[in-house]
């Protein structure tokens, strides 16, 4: 690249050399700045296009982060390559405990998206002083990583929806924090925070103890009914019933990225959730269940209706537990959702692990041994 501006009142294009010398010496500190974190950004571009190439198999994502390396490549020119200075930058002793371990994946490519938004707006605010387009120009690409980063994680939560075999859906218990992390400990990887009649401050607070913990697993955590405690708490997303807000007014509070899902008990409902845009929907209540004490039983009709017919994600829910999830099973559920048959479980780890097992033989029977793998 030609570092310069087009100047209207000078007839022409103006190099970096002359604007130079027409507005002072750029210090050679400024270039050193802008040096350095057009290389932070470029190598946390690497990193993250890396995993979105081989991870993620996503060309899309991949090609974005490409096309952001290479316009930061045309921005670091020989003079400011020039600059470096490497055996005097106090820099390179300083480390932190945090830069020397990464606990999983998700932790190492948050800490990239951090490190190239950081690098931007330096870039942004140093690169004013260097040329008169180098501020606007940061300034969109950091927000074009912000989109980046959005698509990333929404495509993330949704990879490990269509992994997830096992759905936990909470009712009020004095120790529901240690069930919840006990089946986590067993394999779990998607919870349902649900809680009719708490009150809204007490419900807030366990909203937020729930999705630090099943983050701390990796899993998702999706909160009932209530958009406005999930937007609160920067849950994964919200599930709604029949007589919930409509999807589509959930999809433009939560935006595209999070996860959208819907009860159903009959056929008619199931078009209608997945025309409104569900990202899954729950397919029962198969058996009578005090959870659902208004609503009959659908049946395991149902779930051969679903089995047949629904092209999303669903899990079967209702009544579900461990003397009848093979019947389940056997009707064509490959996912199913349960509610006291962990929540109210002596060993809810182990109640969890079966669960998974049983799950596990039928995806890898029906030849999509792929849906048993975890998603890290």
């Amino acid at each position: 690249m030609n570092a310069g501006w087009y100047d209207e009142n000078n007839n022409g294009f103006v190099p970096m050399v002359e604007l130079h010398n027409q507005r002072g010496q750029v210090q050679p500190a400024v270039c050193r700045i802008l040096d350095a974190n057009l290389d932070r950004a470029r190598e946390g571009l690497r990193i993250i296009e890396e995993w979105c190439r081989f991870g993620l198999n996503n060309a899309q994502l991949s090609g974005e982060c490409k096309q952001l390396r290479q316009e930061l490549a045309t921005w670091h020119n020989p003079e400011l390559r020039a600059a470096r200075d490497t055996p005097s930058d106090p820099g390179t002793q300083l480390t932190h405990p945090q830069e020397q371990q990464r606990t999983d994946l998700k932790s190492l490519l948050q800490a990239n998206f951090c490190r190239v938004e950081e690098a931007l707006r330096v870039l942004e605010e140093y690169g004013k002083l260097y040329h008169p387009q180098m501020g606007s120009a940061f300034k969109h690409m950091r927000y074009r990583v912000y989109i980046l980063e959005s698509q990333f994680l929404g495509y993330e939560r949704h990879q490990q929806l269509l992994r997830s075999q096992l759905y936990l859906v909470t009712s009020p218990a004095n120790d529901l924090l240690s069930v919840v992390e006990a089946a986590l400990a067993g394999g779990l990887t998607l919870v349902q925070y649900r809680d009719k009649n708490t009150k809204d401050g007490d419900r807030l607070a366990h909203a937020q103890q729930l999705c630090q913990l099943c983050h701390k697993y990796s899993a998702l955590f999706l909160v009932n009914d209530r958009v406005d405690l999930a937007l609160a708490v920067e849950a994964d997303g919200v599930h709604l019933g029949q007589q919930d807000l409509p999807i589509k007014v959930a999809r433009q509070l939560l935006g595209p990225h999070k996860i959208i899902g819907c009860s159903t008990t009959n056929a008619e409902e199931m078009q209608r959730a997945i025309q409104g845009g569900a990202d899954y929907i729950g397919v029962g209540p198969v058996y009578e269940t005090p959870t659902k004490a208004d609503k009959p039983a659908a049946g395991l009709e149902y779930v051969r209706y679903a089995a047949q017919h629904s092209p999303v994600p669903w899990f079967a829910i209702g009544g579900i537990d461990v003397n009848n999830i093979n019947d389940v099973i056997s009707a064509g559920a490959e996912r199913v959702a349960v509610v006291r048959a962990i929540v109210e479980a002596e060993q809810p780890t182990l109640v969890t692990q079966y669960f998974i097992s049983q799950l596990t033989r039928v995806h890898i029977r029906n030849n999509k041994p792929e849906l048993s793998q975890s998603y890290v």
